[in-house]
C-alpha cells in the first residue's frame, strides 16, 4: 500500500474515526487530538498492513486504543469549573461529566453512511445523542470501548476482541457488565421527540428560543416535562424540576440586569442547538445550548459554558429562515 492509497484510506475513515473518538472521550477537543495521534500511528504502521478489507477493523483497533490511553488520563485532562459571576441557588446535584462537549451535526454530516454490522443494537440517532455519550463516559473505559465497538459499530465478538487485545471471552464479559450500567442510567422514560427539522420541532425550540432570549422564565417552564433537568459543563450545578431550573434562571437574569441573550439556531449531536451571544455591543459569545426533546416538550437543556465551542457550530439555514435570529 503505497502513499496515495494511505490518503485515499484516510480520507475515507477520517470523519467515522472522529465520531468514535468522540462516543468514548465525551469531548470534542480530545477527540481531535486522540484522532491525530491515532493517524499518525497508522501513518507509521500502514505498511505492514495486508490486507485492504481489514483497514477499517485496523484504524479502530488504533483509535480505540489511543482512546483507552486518553480516558486513563483523564485526570490531568478535566477542565477547570467556571466560578459563576452571581450567587447560583443550591444544585439538585453535581455533575460527573464536566469534560461533556457538543458535537456539530456539520462534521456527523461529513462521516461516511457505513451501516453496521449485524450484532448493532442502537441507531445512529440514539448512539450520538448526549444522554447516550454521557452515559459512556459513566462506564469504565474497556467497558465503553467493547459497547461502543459491538453494539454501536456491529462488530462481532471476534472481531472486536483484537481490537481490545483480549479474548472474546473477556470482551463479553465486558459487553454484558456495559450493558447492565447502561440500561440502569437510561432509566428515564422519554417520549420519541419530535422527527428532526419537522415543524413541530421547529415550533417548540422557536417558543424555547424565544423565552429564553427575553428571560420569560413562566413561558420557559412551560415547555419542560416535569423532571426536566439543566446543566451547564462544565459548571458542575445540575437543576431538576421547575422550581430549582427557575430559580438558577431567575438569578441569572437578575445579575445580567436587562442584557439579553441572542440565540441562533443550529444542530449538535442529532439535536436542536443554539449558539448563544450577549444581545449588546460586544456580542460576546457564552455558550452552546442543546435541547433534548420528549414529545411536545423539552426534557433536558445542556449549555456549555465554554465560549470556543462555537466555532464549531454554523447556523442552521432551515432553523434562520423559520425564527431568525431571536
Amino acid at each position: 500500500m503505497g502513499k496515495i492509497e494511505f490518503g485515499e484510506l484516510l480520507e475515507a475513515h477520517r470523519h467515522e474515526l472522529l465520531v468514535h473518538c468522540y462516543r468514548l472521550l465525551g469531548s470534542l477537543t480530545d477527540a481531535e487530538d486522540v484522532l491525530q495521534e491515532t493517524l499518525l500511528a497508522a501513518w507509521r504502521g500502514f505498511e505492514g498492513l495486508q490486507q485492504r478489507q481489514a483497514a477499517r477493523a485496523w484504524l479502530y483497533r488504533i483509535a480505540t486504543n489511543r482512546c483507552l490511553n486518553a480516558m486513563r488520563d483523564r485526570g490531568r485532562r478535566i477542565p477547570l469549573a467556571p466560578e459563576p459571576p452571581f450567587r447560583p441557588p443550591p444544585p439538585s446535584r453535581h455533575g460527573d461529566v464536566p469534560w461533556l462537549q457538543p458535537f456539530p451535526d456539520t462534521l456527523l454530516d461529513e462521516a461516511p453512511d457505513v451501516d453496521p454490522g449485524p450484532e448493532a443494537r442502537y441507531i445512529a440517532r440514539e448512539a450520538i445523542e448526549l444522554a447516550f455519550v454521557a452515559a459512556l463516559q459513566r462506564l469504565p473505559p474497556r467497558q465503553a470501548a467493547a459497547l461502543v465497538i459491538c453494539d454501536v459499530l456491529g462488530y462481532p465478538l471476534g472481531e472486536a476482541a483484537p481490537m481490545l487485545g483480549a479474548t472474546p471471552t473477556a470482551v463479553k464479559g465486558l459487553l454484558q457488565r456495559a450493558r447492565s450500567s447502561l440500561d440502569r442510567q437510561r432509566r428515564d422514560a422519554r417520549a420519541e421527540p419530535p422527527t428532526p427539522g419537522s415543524a413541530e420541532e421547529r415550533r417548540l425550540t422557536q417558543r424555547f428560543a424565544e423565552a429564553f432570549s427575553t428571560d420569560d422564565v413562566d413561558a420557559l417552564l412551560a415547555l419542560l416535562t416535569d423532571d426536566a433537568w439543566l446543566a451547564m459543563p462544565p459548571a458542575p450545578h445540575e437543576y431538576r424540576g421547575a422550581a430549582a431550573i427557575a430559580a438558577f434562571l431567575r438569578a441569572s437574569a437578575e445579575w445580567r440586569a436587562g442584557r439579553r441573550f441572542e440565540l441562533r439556531p443550529t444542530r449538535a449531536n442529532g439535536q436542536p442547538a443554539f449558539t448563544c451571544r450577549l444581545a449588546d455591543a460586544s456580542a460576546q459569545p457564552t455558550s452552546v445550548i442543546v435541547l433534548a426533546l420528549s414529545g411536545d416538550r423539552i426534557h433536558r437543556i445542556t449549555r456549555f459554558l465554554d465560549d470556543r465551542l462555537q466555532h464549531h457550530f454554523v447556523p442552521s439555514a432551515a432553523g434562520l429562515r423559520s425564527s431568525g435570529s431571536v
